[in-house]
Order: structure tokens, then C-alpha cells, then sequence
């Protein structure tokens, strides 16, 4: 903000993170083309693919190209979340809802004692991380600003074309960042604004709802910043184990 010191307000803090953020992201994914878009950097990368060439179980979205899906489980790097979601009062049953897993499967998380072994985690491509974020935005926009009843899985119609994905994803974050500007204190502070089904979000205040939709977005965009690298340094020549 020209002629401004930066914002301490919570909301200004977190707007002032998502601009600068997208600014990054922008300069990043400038002339990223097709090919690079859907290039598979190790084997069993997920991806966005025709539907009937769909390799994973729960596989989505409302065209013809989907976006790879595995199924339901809880990563190790989340039984923290599990613990932290049990002691702050939620019933097993509910937090297995949460996560699209077994009552059986929660409970094995919430006795599990020790360090967990590191997930075992498939490559994805440029395509899927973009898909990934922008089906978040759409969905928890749809849940929060909008009128909280289309399936998020059906709200993005994901694409083979770069071109066209950025175009529709700079619109989705565009419409993001203009509702943000419009969060009073009192809804920041709301449990259960974002509507969202696929998380937490129901009995998350606000603002940390908001936190995690940047931390999404700088950690996402990260990944592709590296696959862009990649990308380069394989096209340049230099020896890579999955040309």
C-alpha cells in the first residue's frame, strides 16, 4: 500500500501475506506451457487425465479431465492434527468423517505412541498442484461467500491447456482476495463461517481457516517453483534418473 506502513491487524497481516505470495506465484508461472504443465517428473505421478485414463480410485471433477485422487487415509504428517482435533473435544466418529476414514483407522492414529514413519507420497505434476489449489479456493469460496451447496469436487473443470488453467485460477484467487477485503473482526472470529465438507473448517474459527488457505497457496506454489526448475535443468540437458 503506497505511502502506507505495512498493516498489524490480523486481517491486514494476512492479506498483505496473500499479495505478496500471488506476486510470487505470478512471476513464477510465467510461460509455463503445455507440455510442462503435464509433465511427469517420476513413474506414478498423479496428474490431471482424460477420464476414461483415470489410474487413481477416487479420481474428479465435472469434464473430461479429472484430477488424480487416492484414497481416504491419514498421513503420519497428521496425527498431530488427529490429537489436536480428539483433545479439543471432537468424537472419534466425527473426526473419521473428517478424514473419509474408518472409526477403527482413527483410533489406531489417536494409540499410535512414538515417531511415525515418513510418508510415502506420489510425485504430481504442475497440472495437479494447480488443480489441487484451485479446487480448494473454489470449494471453500463456494462454502463461505457463496451458497454453500455445490459439491467442490464439481466446481472446477480442469484442463489440459497451462494457458487456460491460469487464467481460470488467477479469476478463482481474484474473487478470493476481493472477498477478504470485506471480512469484518467479529467474522474472523466466527466458528463454522467456512462451510467447507472436505475439513475442518465447520468447527475452525475463521481466521485460521484463512491462515491455512495462505499456507496452502505459499507451500503449493513452492512445489511448483521446484517442478519448474526441474523442468529447466532437464531441458538444458543436465542428467536426470526419470528422463
Amino acid at each position: 500500500m503506497s505511502g502506507q506502513g505495512p498493516r498489524t491487524d490480523r486481517l491486514g497481516i494476512l492479506i498483505d501475506q496473500f499479495d505478496q505470495a500471488r506476486e510470487m506465484a505470478d512471476v513464477r508461472l510465467r510461460g509455463l506451457g503445455d507440455e510442462e504443465y503435464l509433465w511427469e517428473p517420476a513413474p506414478g505421478s498423479w496428474s490431471i487425465r482424460r477420464r476414461e485414463d483415470a489410474v487413481t480410485p477416487r479420481a474428479y471433477g465435472p469434464g473430461d479431465w479429472v484430477m488424480d485422487k487416492g484414497a481416504p487415509e491419514i498421513p503420519a504428517s497428521e496425527y498431530a492434527e488427529v490429537a489436536r482435533q480428539a483433545a479439543d473435544g471432537m468424537s472419534v466418529a466425527k473426526i473419521a468423517e473428517d478424514w473419509s476414514v474408518s472409526v477403527a483407522r482413527v483410533e489406531e492414529v489417536l494409540a499410535f505412541t512414538g515417531e511415525p514413519e515418513p510418508d510415502v507420497v506420489p510425485v504430481t505434476t504442475i497440472a495437479w498442484r494447480l488443480g489441487h489449489l484451485h479446487s480448494d479456493f473454489a470449494g471453500r469460496w463456494e462454502w463461505t461467500f457463496g451458497e454453500r451447496r455445490q459439491d467442490p469436487h464439481l466446481l472446477v473443470d480442469f484442463t489440459p491447456s497451462a494457458s487456460l488453467a491460469l487464467e481460470r485460477f488467477g479469476a478463482t484467487l481474484d474473487r478470493h482476495r476481493a472477498s477478504m477485503g470485506t471480512l469484518t473482526e467479529e467474522q474472523l472470529d466466527t466458528v463454522g463461517l467456512s462451510q467447507y465438507p472436505y475439513g475442518s473448517d465447520p468447527d475452525d474459527a475463521y481466521v485460521g481457516t484463512l491462515a491455512n488457505a495462505n499456507l496452502e497457496l505459499i507451500h503449493h506454489m513452492a512445489e511448483i517453483a521446484l517442478l519448474r526448475d526441474l523442468w529447466r535443468a532437464r531441458r538444458a540437458g543436465r542428467p536426470s534418473p526419470y528422463a
